[in-house]
């Protein structure tokens, strides 16, 4: 049972039968049949197959996810109570912007694979903009974006502050892409300095940051990347924060655990601000 009810969790979250399948490596006519056992076993129809690849939601499956949520939580918890229990019960795909990945993920990581031994943890990572599509495409269960983007489909919780430096002296500006976190405030500097060329647009903070080094160009990054490369703090004009953001249907699964557990460790932070 508990393996149909993670099937049925998947479709409704994808909302394809097809993109489940591929999530949970399995085939397509497996998910057709454990969904279909599940509607047997209710006497109701779950999902409205339109035969265009997505599937609608009926109001039986917004009812029976939210229990679903709950009782995959509750058998995630049992698994990691129980004395000698093993294996990874729970899923946590984690999808992070460039600065937060490289600068304070391998801070963060370490504690929640600890805290949390039943769940298996991956990470991507985009800029700021992809991480929120990810997660609003369900490719994703928990994201940190330096850009304060919101949608009513997720949560956005302030983790702690950012100050922004120039970085190099010389040369041509190296930018990030417009959906970056960074971009924003890099405009605001180019604008107000009159800047409207030698620009290069780069899509990866970790090439910038490795052209710095090598003594080429000059960009707005974190201070936390510029250890070793010749600087000018920006000043609290150029101070941002970094977001946790998560889906507001999360309920009290091991994501919504996880969610809080990082929120704690940032609240806990010297100079952070409360977690929101």
């Amino acid at each position: 049972m508990f393996k149909n009810l993670t099937t049925f969790k998947t479709v409704y979250e994808t909302r394809s039968f097809s993109r489940a399948a591929t999530l949970l490596f399995i085939a397509q006519p497996t998910v057709s049949a454990q969904i279909k056992q599940l509607e047997a076993e209710f006497g109701l129809e779950l999902f409205i197959r339109n035969g265009r690849g997505e599937v609608g939601i009926t109001p039986a499956a917004k009812e029976l996810y939210q229990e679903t949520l709950t009782m995959l939580g509750t058998w995630a918890k049992l698994h990691q109570s129980l004395p000698g229990a093993t294996g990874k019960q729970a899923i946590c795909r984690i999808a992070s912007s460039h600065t937060f990945a490289t600068y304070l993920l391998p801070d963060l990581l370490p504690l929640l694979v600890d805290q949390f031994p039943a769940v298996q943890f991956s990470v991507q990572m985009a800029n700021s903009q992809s991480v929120q599509d990810a997660l609003l495409r369900r490719d994703a269960d928990l994201g940190f974006i330096e850009k304060p983007l919101a949608t009513k489909q997720l949560h956005r919780h302030t983790l702690i502050n950012d100050q922004l430096v120039h970085a190099g002296t010389t040369g041509p500006w190296l930018i990030r892409e417009n959906a970056s976190g960074v971009y924003y405030y890099t405009n605001r500097f180019l604008t107000e300095k009159g800047i409207t060329n030698d620009v290069i647009e780069i899509d990866n903070n970790a090439v910038i940051v490795n052209l710095l080094r090598s003594g080429f160009g000059q960009s707005i990054i974190s201070a936390r990347a510029a250890a070793g490369i010749q600087h000018v703090s920006l000043g609290p004009k150029f101070v941002r924060q970094f977001y946790l953001v998560n889906r507001q249907d999360d309920g009290n699964n091991p994501v919504a655990q996880v969610c809080r557990a990082v929120r704690v460790f940032y609240a806990q932070q010297d100079g952070a601000p409360a977690a929101n």
